[in-house]
């Protein structure tokens, strides 16, 4: 019981200090994005910096980032504003494998105390010479149930929890993606025209700044990776109640 009731203080810390910073990091990204819009207009880079840097969150760094450097070309500023969403991606994802090894974790905690609870009650069926009283029996089953108990209600809303955080990195990740596709647009577009004419198609320009969303291959199979590591945790609660409700229904006959 103790190693569980630790892992639900560890889970509960975790996921109070991950909530408290996802309120602190979440912006208004289209409202963000439109005051920095009429400042870089206006090519007010200084004082875009300076909004930039005073607001929180990884969108903001992102955004900065890439004022930083504004008179790159448009190659350039993707790859800046990539580099610097990779690097905001481990912050947004600090401590979650924490909850979803303990949502793992806590079940498999919980049937070893089911088996613990069995060894005692057939201990006390032997020390009896076979034959036990139910009352001889109940310390057995009710640890048996208590440890099964407590290690379900802990996996649970941890698992809950980790499901929770990480759709909010997923939506952080995508508020990235979109501030970095618009800011790289405002600062291309904000550019002085030069006098040679550009014999451009008036669609290309759309078609690369749809080619220019943020893709990060390694970010793609983390995420894979955690699908099955959410697969993993719900196939292992099963596989636990499984195993309690026929080791209980053994011991009962």
């Amino acid at each position: 019981m103790w190693p569980i009731l630790v892992c639900s203080i560890i889970a509960i810390a975790v996921f109070a200090e991950r909530l408290f910073y996802f309120h602190r990091a979440t912006i208004h990204v289209g409202e963000f994005l439109k005051g920095l819009s009429n400042l870089i207009r206006r090519r007010n880079f200084a004082e875009a910096l300076h909004e930039s840097a005073g607001t929180p969150g990884p969108v903001a760094r992102v955004i900065h980032a890439a004022i930083i450097r504004h008179d790159a070309p448009r190659a350039e500023l993707r790859d800046i504003v990539q580099e610097a969403a990779q690097l905001e991606v481990p912050k947004l994802e600090r401590f979650l494998p924490v909850l979803a090894t303990i949502a793992f974790l806590a079940p498999l905690l919980g049937l070893l105390g089911t088996v613990a609870g069995m060894i005692d009650a057939f201990a006390t069926i032997a020390s009896s010479g076979g034959y036990a009283t139910v009352t001889e029996l109940s310390g057995g089953v009710y640890k048996s149930l208590l440890t099964a108990a407590a290690g379900l209600v802990v996996a649970t809303p941890t698992f809950v929890a980790y499901s929770y955080l990480s759709s909010r990195v997923n939506n952080m990740v995508h508020d990235m993606e979109r501030a970095g596709i618009e800011i790289v647009h405002m600062l291309t577009e904000s550019r002085p025209i030069s006098g040679i004419i550009s014999f451009q198609p008036p669609n290309e320009t759309a078609r690369e700044l749809e080619h220019a969303r943020i893709y990060n291959p390694e970010r793609e199979k983390l995420r894979e990776l955690k699908v099955k590591r959410v697969k993993s945790i719900a196939l292992g609660c099963c596989s636990f109640s499984t195993i309690s409700i026929v080791l209980l229904t053994f011991l009962t006959l």
